[in-house]
C-alpha cells in the first residue's frame, strides 16, 4: 500500500479536509436558530405578563368603579349642625341630590338619587325651605324632608285683588317684617325688576298665589319674588302681545284687570264687567266705581256714602272720567284675561245684588240698574253693617 492509498480511504480514522468545513456551518446556524427560540420565548413570557399586568390592574379599577356605582359615597347617621335650602319648584330627585351637596346636608349626589329611587312618597316632597343637617345620610335627608316640621320657609297666600299695601300687611304678619320696610322695598322699582310700562308703581305687579318665602329673607327679596312671578306669567300668556292686539298698552290692560278683579265676584262674570268698562269709556260714560274711591280713601266697604264720592283724588271715577291712572289691585290670571277678550255685549251697569253668594247681575237700561239697585238695598237691610 503506497502512502496516496493510506489518505484515500473513505473508511480510514483519520482527518477528512474536503468535508470539515460544512459541518461548521451546520453548527452555526443551529446555533441561531436556538437563539432565536429563546429570544422568542422570552418575549412571548414577557408580552404575557404585560397583559396580566394590565388586565389585572384594570379588574381592580374596574371592581372599585362598580362598587362606587352600586355604594356611591354616603355619609353616616342624622348629621348635626344646621343649614337651610331651598326646594324649588319642579326639583327633580338630582336637582335636589345637587342642592343637598353643595351645602354639605349629602356626601354625593348618586347616594341620595338611590335613596329617593326607594322611597315611595319622594314625589311628594313639595318646594320651599327647609332646616336640614349637615353630613347626614342620603336617608336620613330623605326623612327630613318628608317630615312637615323641618319646613324652614315662611309659606304665605296671597289673594287675588289685594292692593299693595293689603299685601304688605299679609307679609308683615307673616315674616315679622315690619310694613314699612316692604313700603320702602316698593319704592325701588329697578331693583324689584319691574318691567319698564309699570313706571316705577308695584301695584298691580305683585302676582298672587302661594309663595314660600326665605326665613332670612328681606322685604325686597319677598317682593322681588312677586314681580318675577308676574313677569315670568305676562309672558307665558303673551300679555304684551295680546294688549297690542286689543290695541292697548301693558299698563292700561293691567288697571282694567284690577277693575274686573275688584268688582267681580266669579270669575265667569269677569269677560261681562270688561264689557261694561269698553262699554261705557266707549260712549264717555264716568266708570263711578266705587272700588276705586274706595282705593283713595284706603277703605274696603260696602256702604259708601255720598261723602265718600267727593274724595279729591284722580283714583275717583265719579269726578274723573276714563280709567284710572293706574291699578288699583293686583289681579289674576282670569282678570287680566277678560281685560283683553270681553265678552259681547250692550251692558252698561253692573250690580253685586247678592255679595254674600257673590251674584252680579247685568244692566243695559237705566231702569234696569235702578232695579238692581233696590235688590242690592234689600240685601243691605238683610245684613245691618254692610
Amino acid at each position: 500500500m503506497n502512502d496516496l492509498d493510506l489518505f484515500s480511504d473513505p473508511y480510514g480514522d483519520g482527518p477528512q479536509p474536503e468535508q470539515q468545513p460544512g459541518r461548521r456551518a451546520q453548527r452555526r446556524v443551529r446555533k441561531k436558530q436556538r437563539r432565536r427560540k429563546g429570544n422568542g420565548r422570552a418575549a412571548a413570557l414577557f408580552a404575557m405578563a404585560f397583559i396580566v399586568a394590565v388586565f389585572g390592574t384594570g379588574g381592580v379599577l374596574g371592581a372599585a368603579w362598580l362598587d362606587n356605582k352600586l355604594h356611591p359615597p354616603d355619609y353616616k347617621g342624622a348629621g348635626s349642625g344646621r343649614v337651610t335650602v331651598q326646594i324649588k319648584d319642579g326639583d327633580s330627585g338630582s336637582a335636589i341630590g345637587t342642592t343637598l351637596q353643595e351645602h354639605r346636608v349629602v356626601k354625593s349626589v348618586r347616594a341620595f338619587v338611590k335613596a329617593y329611587g326607594k322611597e315611595t312618597r319622594a314625589s311628594s316632597i313639595q318646594p320651599g325651605f327647609y332646616q336640614m343637617r349637615l353630613k347626614m345620610s342620603s336617608s336620613a335627608a330623605m326623612a327630613l324632608l318628608l317630615d312637615t316640621r323641618s319646613r324652614a320657609g315662611n309659606q304665605v297666600t296671597i289673594p287675588e285683588g289685594r292692593r299693595a299695601i293689603e299685601v304688605y300687611q299679609l307679609l308683615a304678619k307673616k315674616t315679622g317684617i315690619p310694613v314699612k320696610d316692604f313700603q320702602a322695598a316698593a319704592k325701588d322699582g329697578a331693583g324689584l325688576g319691574l318691567p319698564a310700562y309699570a313706571k316705577g308703581n308695584v301695584e298691580g305687579f305683585l302676582y298672587p298665589g302661594r309663595y314660600d318665602l326665605d326665613p332670612n329673607g328681606s322685604a325686597k327679596q319677598a317682593l322681588k319674588l312677586m314681580v318675577d312671578r308676574f313677569r315670568k306669567e305676562a309672558e307665558s300668556v303673551g300679555l304684551e302681545e295680546k294688549a297690542k292686539a286689543a290695541d292697548l298698552s301693558p299698563a292700561t290692560v293691567l288697571t282694567l284687570a284690577s277693575l274686573v278683579q275688584a268688582e267681580g265676584g266669579l270669575s265667569s262674570d269677569f269677560p261681562k264687567i270688561s264689557r261694561v268698562i269698553y262699554n261705557r269709556l266707549k260712549v264717555g260714560m264716568p266708570l263711578q266705581f266705587d272700588t276705586t274711591v274706595l282705593y283713595a280713601l284706603n277703605k274696603r266697604t260696602l256702604d259708601v256714602r255720598n261723602r265718600d264720592l267727593q274724595v279729591d283724588s284722580p283714583y275717583n271715577t265719579y269726578k274723573h272720567k276714563g280709567l284710572p291712572p293706574g291699578p288699583i289691585s293686583n289681579p289674576g290670571p282670569e282678570a287680566i284675561e277678560a281685560a283683553v277678550t270681553p265678552e259681547k255685549g250692550t251692558w252698561l251697569f253692573f250690580v253685586a245684588t247678592d255679595p254674600t253668594n257673590k251674584v252680579t247681575k247685568f244692566a243695559t237700561t237705566e231702569a234696569e240698574r235702578q232695579k238692581l239697585e233696590q235688590e242690592f238695598r234689600e240685601w243691605q237691610r238683610k245684613h245691618p253693617g254692610n
